[in-house]
């Protein structure tokens, strides 16, 4: 694993990344030659058509995947270069993960399933509870720690899902079509509270969207067409 001198402002370095799969025995180019920076408390949308590469790009971001070229560095620290032990251990402290079907466990409820990464820590008991309780207050749903996914709205469920990223204090949080599935009234009270995370808390949000208006709320978007970074829009950043 390598790390290099840290920029202040710069959290992901992505330099000359290239990225393909192999179906059939045929490799499909999926990412070709990109370079991104994303500065600390950035709020980033990445838009483009179905199979552009977006999706492949959040996912080596966040560590889920890895590159087949090219340098990918998180805080200074060289991703694209670690073992799969040691990406699993850096995800769970580095990166928050919002999905677009909420990804929650139906037999566990909103606290249980915030609370649920900080089982992996060397949190007490008692500070686990006082971290998940925070995180469902900071997306206004203290009133529903002890219901079950089933017994709330999709807004509300994502919300869980967004505390559930929030609980152990990410560097960057991802989020993957998080109004994907969900109703106008609802998209919007989510839109709103990825940018009340970003605008208070400021936290570094990287999201997927192909809708125009869930990107509209972030400070840069840029657009990926055919796994390349083909232009982008800068809001005031």
């Amino acid at each position: 694993m390598k790390t290099e001198k840290r920029d202040d402002r710069t959290l992901v370095r992505i330099e000359n990344l290239s990225k393909s799969y192999t179906r059939g025995g045929q490799e499909i180019p999926v990412l070709n030659d990109i370079s991104l920076v994303v500065k600390r408390g950035e709020f980033l949308a990445l838009m483009g058509p179905s199979g552009s590469g977006k999706t492949t790009l959040l996912n080596l971001i966040a560590g889920i995947d890895t590159p087949d070229r090219g340098a990918l560095t998180i805080d200074g620290l060289d991703i694209a270069d670690m073992s799969e032990s040691e990406l699993s251990s850096w995800r769970a402290e580095t990166v928050g993960f919002v999905f677009q079907f909420y990804n929650l466990i139906p037999v566990l409820t909103a606290f249980e399933n915030v609370q649920l990464p900080l089982l992996l820590t060397s949190l007490t008991r008692r500070e686990r509870r006082e971290h998940a309780l925070a995180a469902l207050e900071a997306v206004g749903l203290s009133d529903r720690t002890d219901h079950y996914p089933s017994e709330l709205s999709g807004g509300q469920q994502q919300r869980v899902a967004i505390a559930r990223a929030l609980v152990t204090d990410p560097l960057i949080v991802v989020a993957d079509e998080p109004t994907g599935d969900l109703d106008k009234k609802s998209a919007q009270d989510v839109l709103n509270l990825l940018s009340k995370l970003n605008e208070t808390f400021e936290k570094t949000i990287i999201m997927v969207t192909h809708d125009p208006r869930a990107a509209g709320i972030a400070k840069r978007i840029l657009h990926l067409d055919k796994g390349v970074l083909a232009d982008a829009l800068n809001h005031d950043i």
